[in-house]
């Protein structure tokens, strides 16, 4: 079965309120960082119930600049999942700190928090792990880790806002939170992420760095430059769209969770098709639905092939040349868990005006598809 129509991965939620707002600053004149991203912040502080939000140019300078706000630099380490973006471990590399990379749960998808405690030692600063795909992580175990070992956690969030863990939203769990707004999340800027924390000494550095290192006192930014930053500013036209998707955030996250409910209520019971789990107390925000399938990349181009656009999870970086071969990264253990994900995790498509009858089409096309009947190992 062939589509007459292609359905994508995913597909940003414009509507005419978000329009109204972007034509509104641009007809302002003001178009850089202002009082539209700040009202972005604040939506953002409001929601997660923390103390600051800190609006950024992507995920990626978020985490950035909380490794910088927790003066980690040379000589430290800083614990990270093997399956993630590489974004993930890039920033540990950039602040000139060490990287040392997890194995995963094979469940969760999410780090493993007996293989973090194994890898702690004298130098260990920091850790970072992932909500993956919206999944929230094990805050019970991550609170003792933290306790135990005198640890940060920065959490990367990216793919998590609206997520929560024991009815406690993402945001206002770790030390510092940072998400992204990038075109694949349900709540998009086009690039963008934002910071949260609830320490305020933090969160002036962190808002020094991204100002060209300007003096800030309680939030206040000055025109004295006693620092050294950069300009990891978002600018008014982006936070518009932002804006106005907060306003609308619980009725994004009831549709996806429903979709998603629909997509396991139509694969439950398929043989050869396993899925993401997630923690007892944990409130999933679905920013991706993944299935497990045996010889996945045989899958995903045939489901291309007939219309339907499917992607893999996301990368191992014991597998990226830019870890695997470098001094100032260390790989703690086979990676099996990882390894198995990243061959066969399969990311299907969603999309806030997603039909049933569209995801019912996505379903039979995987199902059509499967091509190994040996059963997931």
């Amino acid at each position: 079965m062939k589509l007459n129509r292609k359905i994508p991965l995913t597909k940003p939620y414009i509507t005419d309120e978000i329009k109204r707002k972007l034509l509104g600053v641009l007809d302002s004149g003001f178009l850089t960082e202002g009082k539209v991203t700040n009202e972005f912040e604040e939506s953002v502080k409001r929601y997660t119930e923390c103390g600051h939000a800190i609006a950024v140019t992507s995920c990626t300078t978020g985490l950035e600049i909380a490794l910088r706000a927790l003066t980690i630099g040379k000589g430290d380490e800083v614990i990270v999942p093997d399956y993630t973006y590489p974004a993930t471990a890039d920033v540990v590399r950039i602040v000139g700190a060490k990287v040392i990379i997890v194995d995963i749960d094979r469940n969760t998808l999410n780090i493993d928090y007996a293989k973090i405690k194994k890898a702690i030692t004298t130098k260990t600063r920091a850790i970072i792990p992932v909500s993956l795909f919206g999944n929230p992580l094990n805050w019970d175990e991550l609170d003792k880790i933290r306790n135990e070992y005198g640890v940060n956690i920065i959490e990367d969030a990216a793919c998590s806002l609206g997520s929560e863990y024991d009815g406690k939203k993402t945001g206002n769990l770790a030390d510092i939170s940072v998400f992204s707004f990038h075109p694949r999340k349900f709540i998009t800027t086009g690039e963008g992420g934002m910071i949260t924390t609830n320490d305020p000494e933090w969160a002036d550095r962190m808002r020094s760095y991204k100002h060209f290192g300007a003096a800030v006192k309680n939030g206040k930014i000055s025109s004295l430059f006693e620092h050294i930053g950069t300009n990891y500013k978002m600018s008014d036209i982006l936070a518009s769209l932002g804006v106005v998707y907060m306003q609308c955030i619980d009725e994004l996250l009831i549709k996806r969770q429903e979709q998603a409910e629909y997509y396991l209520n139509l694969l439950s019971g398929k043989q050869y098709i396993g899925f993401q789990k997630m923690y007892a107390k944990a409130k999933h925000s679905w920013q991706s639905f993944c299935v497990f399938v045996d010889e996945r990349d045989t899958v995903m181009q045939k489901m291309r092939e007939h219309g339907v656009e499917a992607q893999i999870g996301t990368h191992s970086l014991h597998k990226c040349k830019a870890f695997a071969e470098s001094n100032n990264c260390k790989i703690k253990g086979n990676m099996k868990n990882s390894t198995y994900a990243y061959k066969h995790c399969l990311t299907l498509p969603l999309y806030h005006e997603m039909s049933k009858e569209e995801q019912r089409l996505v379903v039979d096309i995987l199902i059509n598809n499967i091509c190994s009947k040996t059963g997931l190992d």
